[in-house]
């Protein structure tokens, strides 16, 4: 081999090495963070609905890594892992789970409804399937404009039962719109399993009735899932033709914290088994086998992002509540577009 491809070859895996660090340390920030959230929720801090995101860090990430920053999310009201995957400071997070002014709604949409539009991160949504046709609008928005932007929509699978899915499906295929809907399948719409609420088990499928390019993916692989999303990208950017991904992956806390972690509806046998492809340790392993991390790095990584979500605590405890008039603002909002 010569001088110029053993550099070329040694640049690739330094790459490579850098690339899994980012995808580790964006999951394992996620992971800490709604760890921190839970406490949060049981001493009173965070108030209202919170549906935590343990065990679907790899979706986000994966997802949301190949995004370019003038890409558009619109997600569910299981928010908070991908608006800190989208690069939404933990501060701004943990202050809207606050109710506080430097939360990134200012306090007032809670955990349900980060929103941040410099980041093109479109809000997390409370009615289920609601935001679907919103990412048919989007793409429609774009492709009008002559942009090669895309949209990425996340749902969860119980979304598929609902008509605005299928509506927004027909739409984005008849005119060719630049969506990537993401189906993360974590086999329970609340409380009911998957296979009691759809006819179709393997639900990427139900993209066939649109013509739809369609894939399923293992949602606890981060790189099967970034692999999957740059193909969709492609075929949206290049082609403004929508794909269906169903990612297929599972929730290691309840519905949300309302409910009891195993929950009355699936066993711990099957969670516990669920927990041995936890997507944080799978891609940990993968590099200390390749030998791109050693476990002192990953102890010191675990510290720095520790040390950030606690700061991000203390950033929430102190920043102000609203106003009384505040809830006057914000209400309206001019547009030029």
């Amino acid at each position: 081999m010569s001088s110029k491809s053993e550099n070329a070859a040694s640049a690739s895996r330094q790459d490579q090495r850098t690339l899994h660090r980012e995808l580790l340390y964006s999951m394992l920030l996620q992971r800490r963070f709604e760890e921190r959230c839970a406490e949060m929720y049981a001493i009173g801090r965070i108030g209202g609905f919170c549906h935590l995101y343990i065990g679907q860090e790899a979706v986000s990430t994966g997802v949301i890594a190949q995004l370019r920053p003038d890409d558009y999310i619109i997600t569910t009201y299981r928010d908070h892992g991908q608006a800190l995957a989208r690069g939404m400071t933990p501060k701004a997070v943990m202050s809207e789970l606050f109710g506080r002014q430097d939360g990134c709604a200012k306090g007032k949409g809670g955990s349900m409804h980060m929103f941040d539009k410099q980041l093109g991160f479109l809000g997390g949504h409370g009615i289920v399937g609601g935001h679907v046709p919103i990412a048919a609008g989007v793409g429609f928005a774009i492709k009008y404009r002559g942009g090669d932007q895309v949209i990425a929509c996340f749902m969860g699978e119980s979304v598929v039962n609902t008509g605005a899915f299928h509506e927004a499906l027909n739409m984005a295929a008849l005119w060719k719109l630049p969506c990537v809907f993401i189906i993360e399948n974590n086999r329970y719409g609340m409380g009911t399993a998957l296979e009691r609420a759809s006819s179709i088990h393997d639900i990427y499928k139900r993209g066939a009735s649109y013509d739809m390019p369609r894939d399923v993916v293992d949602g606890q692989d981060v790189l099967a899932v970034r692999k999957a999303m740059a193909e969709s990208i492609e075929r949206a950017r290049k082609e403004s033709m929508p794909t269906l991904l169903e990612i297929r992956t599972y929730r290691f806390m309840g519905h949300s914290m309302s409910d009891a972690v195993s929950g009355t509806y699936r066993t711990k046998e099957e969670l516990e088994q669920y927990l041995k492809r936890d997507p944080i340790v799978l891609h940990r392993q993968r590099m200390e086998d390749a030998g791109e991390i050693t476990a002192e790095e990953i102890t010191a990584m675990d510290e720095e992002i520790k040390k950030i979500v606690q700061e991000s605590i203390d950033f929430a405890e102190a920043s102000p509540e609203l106003p009384l008039a505040a809830l006057m603002e914000d209400i309206l909002v001019e547009t030029t577009s």
